[in-house]
């Protein structure tokens, strides 16, 4: 097999990784929790808390829904047009699989539920999820990307 096919198969790989690690951990958070419920983990440093998240990063614009999933929508399709560009480097585009991965993760959440589950609790920290995740993760890549790798 090609190194490209095989480079591609890796990051569609680690696409539906995503997609099914964040939807099974939310739904296994709604079966066990209600809103606002918090389990220890490890106490006072991190709880598993359910929280419906109706704004985007840290809760601000809250009750936008519907304008959420549109710039969604607008953001997925800018990154798909970007995973297509051949002279794009494999940290850009793995960047690239983690953020469309999360933002449809979430994308998933307000078309279904009409918010976002976050449940991720570090005490210190907005509560968040795995989708959220693999964004922050993939926003790092670009910026590690873009002014040290590059430097």
């Amino acid at each position: 097999m090609p190194k490209g096919k095989r480079k591609n198969i890796s990051f569609f790989l680690l696409f539906i990784f995503i997609l099914f690690f964040d939807r099974l951990t939310k739904s296994y958070i709604l079966s066990k929790l209600s809103p606002h419920q918090s389990i220890p983990i490890i106490k006072n440093i991190f709880h598993f808390t359910l929280v419906y998240n109706t704004g985007i990063a840290f809760g601000i614009f809250k009750n936008n829904n519907s304008i959420f999933i549109l710039i969604s929508f607008i953001i997925i399709l800018l990154i798909l047009k970007n995973l297509r560009d051949k002279s794009q480097n494999k940290i850009f585009k793995l960047a690239l699989v983690m953020i469309i991965a999360g933002a449809l993760g979430n994308l998933w959440d307000r078309i279904y539920f009409g918010y976002v589950i976050d449940f991720l609790d570090l005490r210190i920290w907005p509560v968040f999820n795995i989708a959220d995740t693999s964004i922050s993760f993939g926003i790092i890549l670009i910026l590690y990307n873009t002014f040290i790798k590059k430097s």
